[in-house]
């Protein structure tokens, strides 16, 4: 194995057959990846992975068992996870409710962290507290059962996720993965969550990626803009200017993909498309595809209704 190229990645995935967000090459530099190549076939690997039934789980999972890897979901629930991975699709993949995470974590090359409570949601106060503590929590255990193993056994990667949302908001600025932390209770999260991932074994490869808004077809979302598109009720979202910093669901999980296996990922990523948009345009585009008009705006108190004040706080950071 050599390092041979280094690729380009533009995320400009499509979000349906035909919802396509122009990048304008002025905002700022695509990011480049060196990316691993040879001959010889790609290792096979184990991996774990925590919020496996979850939209970027899923796909991440199918996409590993694909390509014949083991795959070890780590669930909370193994009914729910039995449904959405049955034996008969997906031969071979474990399933393993809490007590079982030891057993898998140690023997698997590597560990895949997407578990917490989904942010786009309607928050109180007891929402925002599970939202950070059921990251940290899972962070933790994770974190503990890879430091616990006994060197031969011990995974050598560590992917966790985290979120764009580390920033905080801004209408003018554009962030970097070396941009400081914002003061908002998401950043807050953020910044919990990633000193819980940092505790890791220092022989362990960490990558943290902080993920900006997932669209696809199945969830995320799309699944939530959708609706107010076909009640013609769809329209910029708010006062529209809001920063929207996305990225398509199968690039983040090529993304994810790679940093399991390329050594060369490590530390902060922003696991985001390289130029985001306004939330304005985005609705806009989104109508077009749909054959909707976008023209009527939505109020910010219909848009915490509908889409749930982590919506608003997640999309308006620009990466």
């Amino acid at each position: 194995m050599e390092l041979c190229r280094a690729t380009t990645f533009s995320w400009t995935h499509t979000v349906s057959t035909s919802l396509y967000i122009p990048q304008p090459s002025s905002m700022c530099e695509t990011k480049r990846f060196k990316v691993w190549c040879g001959s010889d076939q790609p290792q096979k690997m184990t991996v774990s992975v925590t919020g496996a039934t979850g939209f970027v789980g899923r796909r991440l999972v199918q996409r590993l068992h694909a390509d014949n890897h083991r795959v070890h979901v780590l669930t909370r629930s193994r009914s729910k996870a039995e449904l959405i991975f049955p034996v008969k699709d997906f031969p071979g993949i474990v399933i393993a409710e809490e007590p079982g995470w030891k057993d898998c974590i140690q023997g698997s090359n590597g560990v895949v962290n997407l578990a917490g409570m989904p942010i786009s949601t309607r928050w109180s106060s007891e929402i925002k507290k599970e939202i950070k503590q059921s990251r940290i929590r899972v962070t933790s255990k994770v974190v503990d059962l890879i430091n616990d193993a006994p060197d031969a056994v011990r995974p050598t990667v560590l992917v966790s996720a985290t979120a764009v949302g580390y920033y905080g908001s801004s209408e003018t600025k554009v962030f970097d993965e070396k941009s400081p932390s914002g003061n908002d209770y998401l950043a807050e999260v953020c910044r919990e969550w990633e000193s819980t991932a940092l505790r890791v074994d220092k022989d362990v490869r960490l990558a943290l990626i902080r993920i900006g808004v997932v669209l696809g077809k199945d969830g995320g979302a799309l699944a939530k803009m959708i609706p107010l598109f076909m009640l013609f009720a769809g329209g910029p979202l708010g006062s529209g200017k809001q920063w929207f910093s996305w990225i398509h669901l199968d690039d983040i999980v090529n993304l994810i993909y790679e940093a399991l296996s390329n050594p060369s990922y490590k530390g902060v990523i922003n696991g985001t498309a390289p130029n985001p948009v306004r939330l304005g345009e985005m609705c806009e585009h989104l109508g077009k595809a749909m054959g909707r008009p976008s023209w009527l705006p939505v109020p910010d108190i219909a848009l915490k209704a509908v889409l749930g004040e982590g919506f608003g706080r997640a999309a308006s950071t620009s990466c």
